[in-house]
Order: structure tokens, then C-alpha cells, then sequence
């Protein structure tokens, strides 16, 4: 099993940590997290949909180039870098000083994500790479937010376990868990 900690341990191994990876359901909040530690403890922010997966008009990045960019930003001594790509847990996960594992209901997800769509419609956003603007979600996405939970957490919870077992998870459910341990003073 992986290494959780409480939200408690959690902030104050953040507090110290230089390398901060954050996962989750897509809507779940994880680029939005990112963004706050990143400019809380000055740190770089790398957003895998944004530096690493997207090129312009949606076109997904070759896979050997995904993974050499990957190993790149892995091997900065400080990053908050935010994605879920189970598929590079080798080179991420066991370089984390914490993993902070957004796990809302997805209801919760689906609400972020219509937020988001009503008010980045059309725009790119920061998180993004340029030439790729919010559009509406297609079932497929739909799908993927609605069964992340039954689908992927089980492979999240195997790829920490077997890549980064001794590396700390804190998971975070809601709004307020995430208040609780980071923004009490934002």
C-alpha cells in the first residue's frame, strides 16, 4: 500500500518539501493546487497537459518525446508538477518529496469542470499549451471523470506502490481539506 499520511503530516512535510507531485481525476482541481504551492514556497510549476502531453490544435505530443521531457523536468531539484499519467509514476513518483492525491466526488469534479468550461470557453488556459482552448467536454472526457475513481485510482494506487512506496500521499477530498492543510493564510 502506498504511504498515506493524514492532511496534518501532510502540510508539514509540504512545508519542507522541494519536489511536490499532484494527481488526480481530471476537474479535481490538481492544476489549481499546483499553481498555489508553486507561488506559496516559490517553486517551478510544470503542468504535464501544458509542458510535457499537448502541442497546438490538441495534437498529442509523440510519446518518446513525452517521456524524454518528463525526465527533464524530473531531474530539476525543485518542482510542483501537476498530472496524473500513471504511465510515467516510474520517473515522477519515486523523485517526489510528496504526492498530494486530489480524490473529489465525482459530482464535485463534474461541477469544476462546468465552472471551468463557463468561464475559460474559448481561451487557453495557463495550465494548457498554447493553441489548445477550453472546449466543451465530449462524452469520452465525461466518461473519464464520472468512472476515475473505479478505473484509475486502482492503477494510482498500484504504481505508487510499486514506484514510491515509502513516499508520502496525502489525499485530499474537498475544498476545505485542501484549506486545512496549505491555505490557511491565502
Amino acid at each position: 500500500m502506498p504511504n498515506f499520511v493524514s492532511k496534518t503530516d501532510g502540510a508539514k512535510i509540504l512545508a519542507q518539501a522541494k519536489r511536490i507531485l499532484v494527481i488526480g481525476s481530471s476537474a479535481g482541481g490538481k492544476s489549481t493546487l499546483s499553481r498555489r504551492i508553486a507561488t506559496q514556497f516559490a517553486l517551478p510549476y510544470i503542468s504535464l497537459d501544458r509542458d510535457v502531453r499537448w502541442l497546438p490544435g490538441w495534437t498529442v505530443r509523440d510519446r518518446g518525446e513525452q517521456r524524454r521531457l518528463t525526465e527533464q523536468f524530473v531531474a530539476m531539484e525543485a518542482w510542483v508538477m501537476d498530472g496524473t499519467t500513471v504511465s510515467s509514476f516510474d520517473l515522477r513518483a519515486p523523485r517526489a518529496d510528496l504526492v498530494i492525491w486530489m480524490r473529489p466526488h465525482r459530482m464535485r469534479a463534474m461541477w469544476q469542470l462546468a465552472k471551468r468550461v463557463w468561464g475559460s470557453y474559448g481561451k487557453v488556459r495557463e495550465d494548457m499549451a498554447d493553441g489548445c482552448p477550453e472546449q466543451l467536454p465530449d462524452w469520452e472526457f465525461l466518461s473519464w471523470i464520472s468512472t476515475f475513481e473505479k478505473r484509475q485510482a486502482p492503477r494510482i494506487i498500484e504504481g505508487l506502490d510499486r514506484f514510491a512506496p515509502d513516499v508520502p500521499v496525502v489525499t485530499l477530498r474537498k475544498p476545505s481539506d485542501r484549506d486545512q492543510m496549505v491555505f490557511v493564510d491565502m
